[in-house]
């Protein structure tokens, strides 16, 4: 007998991955179904302070405590699936990303797919219950504001998801307690298909568009599923192909310049901390909240940002679990783009060199590690407003109303702020010359936080950069397939096609 494969369905408070069907299915109203109303429905939340944990759970334990899949794995497939950065070990769940050898098997396919899969699924349960609140405690407003921090959430999950796999499923419903009435009819509900990447991107629109009303103002803290946020993916969606409207680009990109947004003086201060290395280390970061973060998780005193020692030394902690290969090793490729553009204040920020214990890609005495994660108090920004900047100097070079002027000027400011000149004639000269050149800005503003790969497949250069890089960097593995069409997307993962026969897998795997 099939398992039930629950992918993005919750039928309790939680989130299972299987259950078994071999049991008498539960067909009337009486103390077995305590939980539910006499019309057998869930009472999900009895009371206001049932929302509040349910709440903090999905912003501290969905987000804080599990950076796995929505930030780790991200910058694995960003960074090492691209030219900035090797995988840094020789395990076989990261290597594959390096050489393009990604199998439908990979632990790590298999952890996100199902981690975002629950995440969803738990916004979902929000959205289609917070109007049920079992006491009336919340009043219309609040209701409306709890949603839309739900909406901005799964809209943010599906994202990500959208951009790895491509056809998702887009589920908008809650699946309920199977009966003998229902049983037949329930089967999709717990094994669905997938919706095709257009339907993904117009779900994600719907949420947004409907979330942006009500979602609350960030006001200094940039923790929250916030206005800002809703108008920084919709800005983001805008540029992916499915609903490419670079006129929408521009349009949120200059309402969040209204609201307030923009870059920050010191390009340091982003991913800086205060102290001196090893001694007289505070552990704090230079600045949290800052007019150019949109969206970050912050990592107080007690909770820490274990990431940090994933990618190398962890300032206030020098020794700490620094005793084994590092993910995400910068490669000579990207280093070589610094330099040429004499860029030092974002190599210095983006990369550093220590001593270590290993030899996979440096020697051991000059190793370079990721250095954008570089203590357990700094924050994830996932997104901030240099990346949406830049993406309406896009719009401006790749959209109907072409305006290559607009666009230098936009990387200009990104240059000046980095301590480099204007862009030359050079660059300037046609679309694209310009193109080629905003690349590379965004390349190298944006190194180490997860929108190198996203920004190859968006633009349609994943063969062009991504069958060249390994013939001249000299450190990275040989490459096991070439770059096609089909590397656009992951393989959906082996173990949910086997437990789901609505599921298809991607072309090419």
């Amino acid at each position: 007998m099939k398992k039930l494969y629950i992918s993005g369905i919750i039928a309790a408070a939680g989130m299972f991955t299987g259950c078994s069907t071999q049991y008498d299915p539960v067909s009337d109203y009486s103390d077995v179904t305590e939980g539910i109303t006499e019309d057998k429905e869930e009472i999900v939340f009895p009371n206001r302070a049932s929302v509040e944990s349910y709440m903090t759970t999905m912003y501290q334990g969905k987000l804080r405590d599990r950076q796995e899949h929505w930030h780790l794995d991200k910058l694995l497939i960003a960074e090492c699936h691209s030219d900035n950065a090797y995988a840094g070990t020789t395990g076989a769940e990261v290597q594959p990303y390096e050489d393009n050898s990604i199998e439908g098997s990979n632990s790590v396919v298999a952890r996100d797919w199902n981690r975002f899969m629950e995440d969803a699924a738990y916004a979902t349960k929000l959205i289609v219950n917070i109007d049920k609140v079992a006491d009336g405690s919340l009043s219309d407003s609040e209701v409306n504001t709890y949603r839309a921090q739900a909406m901005i959430y799964r809209a943010m999950i599906w994202f990500d998801m959208v951009r790895m796999w491509g056809d998702i499923p887009v589920i908008k419903t809650v699946a309920g307690n199977i009966t003998a009435d229902n049983i037949e009819d329930s089967y999709h509900a717990y094994f669905p298909a997938q919706n095709t990447e257009l339907e993904a991107y117009q779900a994600i629109e719907e949420d947004l568009l409907e979330a942006v009303k009500y979602a609350p103002d960030a006001k200094g803290d940039k923790t929250i599923f916030s206005k800002g946020l809703a108008k920084a993916l919709l800005c983001k969606v805008y540029a992916e192909k499915p609903l490419r409207d670079y006129s929408k680009v521009i349009k949120y990109a200059d309402e969040l310049a209204a609201d307030g947004y923009d870059l920050i003086d010191d390009y340091t201060h982003l991913y800086g901390v205060d102290g001196a290395v090893k001694d007289g280390f505070t552990a704090m970061p230079l600045e949290l909240n800052t007019k150019e973060s949109i969206f970050e998780v912050q990592y107080p005193s007690g909770s820490g940002n274990w990431e940090s020692w994933m990618y190398g030394r962890t300032l206030e902690n020098w020794d700490y679990s620094f005793t084994w290969a590092k993910w995400v090793t910068p490669s000579r490729d990207l280093i070589n783009a610094f330099d040429a553009e004499g860029d030092k204040i974002r190599k210095n920020e983006s990369i550093v060199f220590y001593e270590c214990g290993w030899s996979n890609y440096y020697p051991s005495d000059n190793y370079a590690f990721m250095y954008k994660c570089r203590s357990a108090y700094i924050s994830n920004i996932k997104y901030r407003y240099a990346d949406i900047l830049l993406l309406k100097a896009e719009a401006y070079i790749m959209g109907e109303s072409q305006n290559l002027s607009a666009a230098a000027d936009i990387i200009d400011r990104i240059r000046e702020r980095a301590g480099l000149n204007k862009l030359p004639q050079s660059a300037r000269a046609n679309k694209e010359s310009m193109l080629n050149a905003y690349l590379k800005e965004r390349r190298l503003e944006l190194a180490f936080e997860g929108e190198r790969w996203f920004d190859l497949v968006r633009l349609d250069k994943v063969e062009e950069v991504m069958n060249a890089v390994f013939a001249k960097d000299s450190g990275r593995h040989a490459q096991k397939t070439p770059f096609t069409q089909n590397s656009y997307r992951l393989p959906i993962p082996q173990s949910v096609l086997d437990s789901n026969d609505n599921l298809v897998q991607n072309p090419g795997y």
